[in-house]
């Protein structure tokens, strides 16, 4: 699930290193309401231009979780929606470059108005652009409060440990939600975006070398569904809880196929900048 603007070039520098940042939903369904505090954010730069869109959660009527590679520099501010559909203007201009809000036709594939929530981005201290994976995380601080009748939850430390000896991984299903695409295709441009769900299996968990003990894999397929771009930040909650097991992180292929990766927030480097740094928004 990944930065659409910016695609080609981070699935480039990405594909070196055997994953690209996921930057949707494959083979999922329309969420509905049933995650209301999922939401789209769309990243913006210092003249308040679209560079890219991710999802996200909220974890508390002013902070909003996602991936590291969505908050990362140029990011600036970030515009958040959580409407189920949304409609994609066919053009976009920033209010700041004097345009009203559509009427840049250079500028395509982003809600325009009417966003729900306005934040500020931080990015872990130890993400590494050139090895995203190891400590993908990001939050929103968010201007002024969303309230919402609940919100995403995080894990308790080393709580998913107990994965990686449970028989039958296979069923061990987490539920992912975002707004990425369905489908890869060049030439098709979206007219909606719309909040989907996947129920996709774990596949690997305390493996030494590139998932480590810091991501999942997870299933993605015609029978599990799975994530693909435009999904990264966004949730994988454990079963059909609202605790979150990650946010989505990458995936191994430029056909949103096979696997999916998931960067874990039950480890202390995750939970300790959560709770030291944005303590007093949970």
């Amino acid at each position: 699930m990944k930065k659409v603007l910016l695609l080609l070039a981070v699935l480039t520098a990405a594909l070196s290193l055997g994953a690209a940042p996921a930057s949707a939903i494959t083979d999922g369904v329309p969420d509905g309401e049933g995650h209301p505090f999922v939401g789209l954010m769309v990243a913006k730069d210092a003249d308040g231009n679209p560079l890219f869109r991710c999802s996200g959660t909220l974890l508390s009527p002013t902070l909003f979780l996602t991936a590291g590679h969505c908050t990362e520099e140029p990011v600036v501010t970030v515009d958040i929606w959580f409407d189920s559909e949304l409609e994609v203007d066919p053009n976009y201009t920033s209010v700041r470059n004097g345009g009203t809000g559509c009427d840049n036709p250079e500028v395509t594939g982003y809600p325009c108005v009417g966003a729900d929530a306005t934040g500020t981005p931080y990015t872990h201290p130890d993400y590494d652009p050139n090895r995203f994976f190891i400590r993908d995380l990001g939050v929103v601080v968010l201007d002024s409060p969303v309230v919402m009748e609940e919100y995403g939850v995080l894990p308790e430390e080393n709580q998913l440990d107990t994965l990686a000896t449970k028989r039958g991984r296979q069923d061990v299903v987490f539920t992912a939600v975002g707004y990425g695409l369905q489908r890869i295709n060049p030439v098709f441009v979206e007219a909606e975006l719309t909040r989907m769900v996947a129920y996709p299996h774990l596949i690997q968990i305390n493996v030494p070398g590139f998932t480590g003990d810091f991501s999942l894999l997870l299933s993605n397929n015609a029978h599990t569904g799975g994530t693909c771009f435009g999904d990264s930040g966004g949730p994988n909650f454990i079963g059909d809880t609202n605790v979150l097991a990650g946010v989505t992180s990458f995936g191994l292929n430029g056909n949103c196929a096979g696997t999916g990766g998931v960067f874990r927030l039950d480890r202390s480097w995750a939970l300790d900048w959560l709770y030291t740094e944005f303590g007093e928004h949970l």
